[in-house]
């Protein structure tokens, strides 16, 4: 359901213009390869039109607050809401585990950030009508013989290692740092690149780690 939280938020300008670029880069890409490669039998508004379905259809499972909250004091735990993260209701995220604000670490431009995942399609969510659904693919079952090479270039999607992760799994980064865990509702424009000819959306689990070095 909808839930009725309101939220402020505390973000200069600048900083907003600056996630939106940042964000807006992916999409201009992504949007290309879409017009390009979606299904022959389907237009892209069709493609689209059944992505939000099963996105509505997800967010309806749950509590919804469509405000980013002030100071980044988001509710944490399973039963806390999913934040839309921006105007457009690309990524909404659900915090699992994080920091205490004060000490949270923040990546840099250009740092290399390690994280595991595992993803869920959230169209057969929809098309099964059940949230419990086994896991499309991920690297959680094998944490340490996969860690060392799932990595992205923290704001920098000019590198293959960022590219194909998309732009959407880094924006719990700039509000949670390190150490957090995430689950967020990723629809294809801010998705991983394979998704970005499918337009399907998907749910991730995410922990984001620090290189120790």
């Amino acid at each position: 359901m909808i839930g009725m939280c309101r939220y402020y938020r505390n973000v200069s300008i600048e900083n907003i213009m600056n996630i939106r670029l940042k964000l807006s880069f992916t999409l201009a890409v992504a949007l290309t390869f879409i017009l390009a490669s979606c299904s022959k039998t389907e237009s892209y508004t069709d493609l689209l039109k059944k992505e939000q379905r099963a996105s509505n259809w997800f967010l309806a499972q749950h509590t919804v607050c469509n405000e980013i909250p002030a100071d980044s004091v988001f509710l944490v735990g399973e039963n806390a809401p999913y934040y839309k993260m921006d105007d457009d209701g690309y990524v909404y995220m659900q915090v699992l585990k994080a920091d205490d604000k004060k000490d949270r670490v923040f990546p840099k431009t250009d740092e290399q950030v390690y994280f595991t995942y595992t993803r869920w399609n959230v169209e057969t969510m929809y098309s099964s009508n059940t949230l419990d659904i086994a896991a499309k693919d991920g690297n959680q079952n094998n944490f340490w013989n996969t860690i060392v090479d799932t990595y992205f270039i923290y704001d920098n999607y000019s590198v293959s290692s960022s590219a194909k992760y998309g732009s959407g799994i880094q924006v719990p980064l700039s509000y949670l740092g390190f150490n957090s865990e995430v689950n967020i509702l990723l629809k294809s424009y801010y998705g991983f690149y394979e998704e970005g000819v499918t337009c399907i959306p998907f749910k991730v689990n995410v922990r984001y780690f620090k290189a120790e070095y």
